[in-house]
């Protein structure tokens, strides 16, 4: 089994660790499974490694949740997996990167790892007020009606963003109810209009700092069909979907598959190879697979290309026994096993109940004994991209006190707060609702630990579509709910959480002084002083104990030893994971090598 490059220090441990049980090693001069010797070779220019050469042809089959199938395709009105690959943004982060310099194993794209996408290039007036975007000439919509392979414009773009916030001809419809839309619409666009067919040029009444990554990356910035829209009202119907991208979505079976196909047509080209247009594979088959057995029984049996970001240590380590050979990228994006406890009502209105519930987590333990050792139980705040938040070392004592396991502390506060212990020892009961993104195993044992200070917490497990919907303003979610920190996600959208007008705003923060905060940060005009900003918000969070921190585990990113052009990366856009598969190709001597 190969390891791809990791630039994490928990990784060592890891790998120790599986070497130490026996289920991992990797002897020195160890060849690829079955690799073929008259194989032709390519160095990848991003890693410095020889690797055989792209070929062409094959399905790329790979794991997905049930939100696959059960989203819309048109990100107007909520988060959509159906449109990735086959609708394009303006820009794209740059794959042809040396992976030392950007690894991709974060969901955080700094604007300097930017390329073209629909854009071929920019320009930003000095005053930062005016876009200019020339629009990529020899780009087709896919030819299918009412399309039928037509150029993109200028007027393509507009109308995309005209409809996202509102303006034009969208005017009277006004802007998207979609969540992710936020990010698109705090920034202050005075016009948007193309000037020609191939040049847009966006006008700000004031200069804002992030604008052009949203404007590049963000999930609204999708390029959708216009005709499209015009003939049927929106998007949503899968079959109606029409894109300029490297693949067409030819199929959905619901709560089973989504299949894209190749377009033969596709203008894009590898720019680690750049003379070998993309995509490689024929075909991309995401299935939905919900029981952990049977994902794994299919990565066993060659069923399965590559799962992305499986949660169990145990599961791989079994995986590992049988199937050395499968490639392991372990990637620490967040705490996903965190929560949010509501503090609009009793009991967690009380900034000591919150208090005592934190101290009630031994996470120190959770994450040697649970998690074997992978997971850092060092507390941190909404952020984990280096630089936009203030170490745990850094934390005032005052904050750091409620940050450590002392039950007797927690029971304190909670009777100094009106909560004793009633006649059968409990001072409330709660309920947590969460979801698949997070640990169950780790609910329970957070549970325990908070029954142990008399607090019966009621584990109530959603659907993903459940949870996001229950989610929203004015949110149902019950007690608390599963929650994330330390997240490498883009600082200025993870800090907007807990802003009183958040739609993910799980715990229903409403705090002036905060909102000024987040405000403050977003109309920085330098990066270092959006850095300060933002960490010093963070800061007010975690005094604020508006979350209960839990251990930042990593996911497990899967892939079988004939899945090429891989280096462990988890993504190459925001919201975009399926992406890389535009990239990669299949050795399909090497899998009927292996009997597969």
């Amino acid at each position: 089994m190969i390891f791809p490059r990791i630039a994490h220090p928990f990784v060592v441990v890891l790998v120790f660790a599986l070497a130490a049980t026996g289920v991992w090693a990797s002897p020195a001069g160890e060849e690829e499974p079955a690799a073929a010797a008259d194989k032709e070779m390519v160095l990848d220019p991003t890693t410095g490694e020889m690797v055989t050469a792209p070929e062409y042809g094959g399905t790329m089959t790979v794991w997905g949740g049930a939100w696959v199938t059960e989203s819309s395709s048109d990100p107007y009105f909520s988060y959509s997996d159906a449109t990735v690959g086959v609708v394009e943004k303006l820009g794209i982060s740059d794959w042809g990167i040396d992976r030392d310099e950007f690894d991709f194993r974060t969901v955080f794209f700094p604007d300097s790892f930017l390329t073209g996408r629909l854009a071929e290039s920019w320009d930003i007036s000095s005053d930062g007020l005016t876009y200019t975007f020339n629009i990529r000439e020899g780009v087709n919509w896919h030819n299918k009606a009412p399309m039928n392979g037509r150029a993109l414009t200028a007027e393509d773009v507009v109308y995309n963003f005209h409809r996202q916030l509102g303006l034009g001809n969208f005017t009277d419809a006004g802007p998207s109810p979609n969540w992710p839309a936020g990010n698109l619409k705090r920034i202050p666009f005075e016009s948007i209009t193309a000037t020609d067919d191939s040049t847009v040029v966006m006008k700000l009444k004031e200069p804002s700092l992030p604008a052009l990554n949203i404007i590049l990356l963000d999930l609204p910035t999708y390029i959708m069909p216009p005709e499209v829209i015009e003939e049927h009202g929106d998007v949503q119907d899968w079959r109606n979907l029409v894109g300029t991208g490297p693949f067409m979505l030819t199929d959905v079976v619901d709560g089973s598959s989504a299949t894209r196909t190749r377009n033969p047509d596709y203008w894009g080209y590898d720019p680690k190879y750049p003379q070998n247009r993309l995509p490689y594979v024929d075909e991309l088959r995401i299935v939905v697979m919900l029981e952990e057995s049977s994902i794994f029984a299919a990565l066993r049996s060659g069923k399965l290309d590559f799962r992305a970001r499986a949660l169990s240590l145990d599961s791989v380590e079994s995986l590992l026994r049988t199937n050395p050979e499968i490639a392991v990228t372990p990637i620490w994006f967040r705490s996903s096993d965190s929560f949010a406890p509501d503090v609009r009502v009793p009991p967690f209105n009380d900034i000591n109940v919150r208090r005592a519930m934190q101290l009630a987590l031994d996470n120190e333990t959770a994450a040697a004994s649970y998690w074997k050792g992978q997971a850092n139980a060092t507390p941190q705040g909404l952020i984990g991209v280096k630089g936009y938040y203030i170490p745990f070392e850094e934390w005032d004592e005052e904050v750091k006190q409620y940050y450590r396991y002392d039950p007797e502390a927690a029971e304190k506060l909670l009777d100094e707060a009106g909560y004793p212990r009633g006649a059968d020892g409990t001072r409330f009961q709660t309920v947590l609702n969460t979801a698949a993104f997070a640990s169950l195993d780790f609910a329970e044992i957070a549970a325990a630990y908070w029954a142990e200070i008399g607090v019966d917490v009621k584990i109530d497990v959603l659907t993903a579509p459940e949870f996001a919907q229950r989610m929203r303003p004015p949110s149902d979610l019950e007690g608390m709910s599963g929650a994330t920190a330390g997240q490498l996600g883009d600082p200025v959208t993870v800090i907007d959480d807990f802003h009183s007008d958040s739609e993910v705003n799980r715990g229903g923060v409403q705090d002036p002084e905060y909102d000024a905060m987040v405000e403050a940060a977003l109309g920085a005009t330098s990066i270092e002083e959006q850095k300060r900003l933002i960490a010093e918000a963070d800061m007010y969070a975690i005094e604020k104990h508006w979350h209960i921190f839990g251990p930042k585990s990593p996911v497990y990113y899967l892939a079988q030893p004939w899945v090429k052009g891989y280096n462990g990366e988890a993504g190459l856009n925001k919201w975009e994971d399926w992406l890389i598969f535009t990239y990669l190709w299949i050795d399909s001597e090497m899998k009927e090598a292996m009997g597969y």
